[in-house]
Formats: structure tokens, C-alpha cells, sequence
């Protein structure tokens, strides 16, 4: 038995076979939409998600059953296969940004209110919203003065970059990808949306985890536009804001160490 973020998860054990099963009484839907997520991304049949085989709400807890998956050690051929196969999944497309619900980032909730509009979406429900969220846990002063100019010069990061709506995993940082013993990539705990494809790429750099080989085959099946290196500083600032209202520390001079330089380059 183990805890994650918001509950506990088991390998529970069979006579020929084994699941895995998650539970949580925090906010019941963290569960449910994690299994919505991990549906979307298997209708895709590009990368390999763990089966959904059961999830539930009962009373005030709620339930997820997978399949358990055996990982191996993570390989250059595999982080190959991974990117290769993330970018297929990435060529489905939706017909707006967002989600048919809202879901979670960490245990942070995620709105994906539906609209045409990519740079009004990444202002009201990923950076505004975590601008706000910080404001709201006493986090004011510079962050929030850097944040209102940023939030004014967001069409200056897409000269150029007109993105589709992908269908995005929404939190692919290193420890949500294995290697099945097959040799197989896998991927989990998603918070999927349509998005820029570009912030899925962006956050595989934040905390590192990904091989150059993932990098490599990525981009010679779907190469990224001009710009993209500035834009995953922009897309990533989403996820430090998070880290800083979940856990403070050192997130919040990180998150105005990248507006400090994400403005320069907007100027």
C-alpha cells in the first residue's frame, strides 16, 4: 500500500492475477476524471495507458481499478518509441481548447471550459487562474505585478504560432511515463485536454526524465514551430505556479525568475 497526492493506492493480488487500485475521499472526482483521462488517451491508440477496469463514487470516497503493469528499466529505444508515438497521439484533434470537464493538476483543480480562442484559454484557466490561486495564499507583490503584464503581452509569444487543439496528457513530467518489461512505453495519471502540443513537450523539460533519443524521434515525426523555446518557459510557468501553491518554498522565485525573463523577450 502507498499514498500519492490526495489518497492511497494497493496492488491487490488474484490467484493468476493482479490490479491496481487507487481511493480517495479528498475530492471524489480527482478519481473519476483520471479514469476520463486515461479513457481519451486510449481511444487514441498512439501511446499505452494502463486499462481502465472499474471507477466509481461511493458515498464520499471514490475508486479506481487498472490493470498492474510491470515496468522495467527505462531505455533510449523506448524514450524513441515514446516520442514517436506522443506525437500521434498529439494529431488528434479537438474542435476547441479545453475538456468535456473540468479535472486536476496534482491535486490542484483544472478548468477546461471550451474555447476557440488559445490565448484567452492559457490566460483565464492555466496562468490567470494560478495567478489568482497565488494571490488567494497570500503570494502578492512582484509575482502579481509581473503576472498582469505577462497576462497583457501573451499574443506577443504567438507571432507566427498558431496551434491546434491536441489532445494533450496535461502533466507528462518523468515520473508519468515507464517501460513495461516488454520494452513497451507506458504513460499515466494524465489531466488531459486539448491544447498547444508544445506544453506537453515543455513540461518533459521542466524536471528532466526524458532522453535526447524521446527529443529526436519526436521532432522527425512532428516537428515544433519557431518560438517553441521561449513558449516552454511560458507553458511551464503554469506548472511552477501550481508547485508554489501546493507546496511554497523556493516556487516562488522560480516562478518570477521565469516571468522576469519571459517579459524581457515579449518587449
Amino acid at each position: 500500500m502507498g499514498r500519492g497526492v490526495g489518497g492511497q493506492a494497493w496492488r491487490v493480488r488474484g490467484a493468476d492475477d493482479s490490479w491496481f487500485v487507487k481511493s480517495t475521499a479528498d475530492d471524489p472526482q480527482m478519481l473519476l476524471a483520471e479514469a476520463d483521462g486515461l479513457h481519451a488517451l486510449a481511444g487514441c491508440r498512439a501511446v499505452r495507458v494502463p486499462q481502465v477496469l472499474a471507477a466509481e463514487q461511493r458515498g464520499g470516497e471514490a475508486y479506481l481499478l487498472v490493470e498492474w503493469l510491470e515496468f522495467g528499466g527505462k531505455t533510449a529505444q523506448a524514450a524513441a518509441q515514446l516520442g514517436e508515438r506522443l506525437a500521434a497521439q498529439h494529431r488528434n484533434f479537438g474542435a476547441r481548447f479545453g475538456w468535456r470537464r473540468n479535472n486536476f493538476i496534482g491535486a490542484t483543480p483544472q478548468f477546461n471550459t471550451l474555447s476557440d480562442d488559445w490565448i484567452k484559454f492559457l490566460r483565464e484557466h492555466r496562468l490567470g487562474f494560478q495567478l489568482r490561486l497565488a494571490a488567494e495564499n497570500g503570494y502578492r507583490g512582484v509575482l502579481q505585478e509581473q503576472g498582469a503584464r505577462l497576462m497583457e503581452s501573451l499574443p506577443a509569444f504567438f507571432v507566427g504560432h498558431v496551434p491546434k487543439p491536441s489532445l494533450l496528457h496535461g502533466d507528462l513530467w518523468g515520473g508519468n511515463w515507464g517501460v513495461l518489461t516488454t520494452g513497451e512505453p507506458v504513460i499515466f495519471d494524465p489531466a488531459v485536454y486539448y491544447g498547444d502540443r508544445e506544453t506537453d513537450l515543455a513540461m518533459t523539460e521542466l524536471f528532466g526524465g526524458f532522453p535526447p533519443e524521446f527529443y529526436s524521434a519526436y521532432d522527425a515525426a512532428w516537428p515544433l514551430d519557431a518560438g517553441y523555446r521561449v513558449r516552454r518557459d511560458l507553458y511551464n510557468l503554469y506548472h511552477v505556479l501550481n508547485h508554489l501553491n501546493l507546496f511554497g518554498g523556493g516556487y516562488r522565485l522560480k516562478a518570477e525568475d521565469l516571468m522576469t525573463r519571459l517579459l524581457a523577450e515579449a518587449s
